[in-house]
């Protein structure tokens, strides 16, 4: 049993003043602790833990390998692509590499507000205006070269977050003429 106690209240030894003698206080803590343990379970047991956040991701199916692949067109207005060298560079283009549409040109960018968010940003805007369909948004090519990082892919896909993009997929696929941009990058 656990117990408090206060002192026996009684002078120094030796001391001539008389003082009576006062009983020791006792108070149980049993009950304190038994409550204190089941206000602990009780909390543990009824909280949520955070979960992790992740971002998803839409995965292609498994498709068959007898059944040959089938080219989907789109619209060049509506694609830009983002080519990811070492170092922390990109080169970005709108429209294709061969036929580029006004204004974008192969550039070279940074990552952050003032960068390549900036450019996201003005097409994410002017995309439907130009197509008349406000469904049809913006589509983002990623393409990582050999030597680009792991993180210069994260804060990519924390663009397409925070620009709110419709469409983005990354494709491993590096054209001979984007591998000459890579090369003029990586230089």
């Amino acid at each position: 049993m656990a117990e408090l106690n206060t002192g026996d209240g009684g002078g120094k030894k030796g001391s001539k003043k008389v003082r009576s003698k006062k009983s020791n206080a006792k108070v149980d803590l049993t009950a304190m602790v038994d409550l204190a343990f089941l206000l602990i379970t009780f909390f543990m047991l009824t909280t949520s833990l955070s979960k992790p956040q992740s971002m998803d991701l839409g995965l292609p199916d498994k498709d068959d390998k007898d059944e040959p692949q089938k080219d989907i067109k789109v619209d060049q207005r509506r694609t830009m692509t983002i080519i990811m060298g070492k170092d922390n560079k990109i080169k970005w283009f709108h429209g294709l590499l061969e036929t580029p549409e006004p204004g974008g040109a192969p550039t070279n960018a940074e990552y952050g507000k003032n960068g390549i968010r900036k450019e996201i940003l003005k097409r994410v805007v002017s995309i439907p205006q130009v197509t008349g369909d406000k469904k049809k948004g913006m589509i983002v090519i990623i393409k990582p070269s050999k030597k680009s990082t792991y993180r210069n892919l994260v804060d990519i896909l924390d663009e397409m977050a925070i620009c709110d993009v419709p469409t983005y997929a990354i494709v491993n696929d590096i054209t001979p003429e984007e591998q000459k941009l890579v090369d003029e990058m990586n230089k």
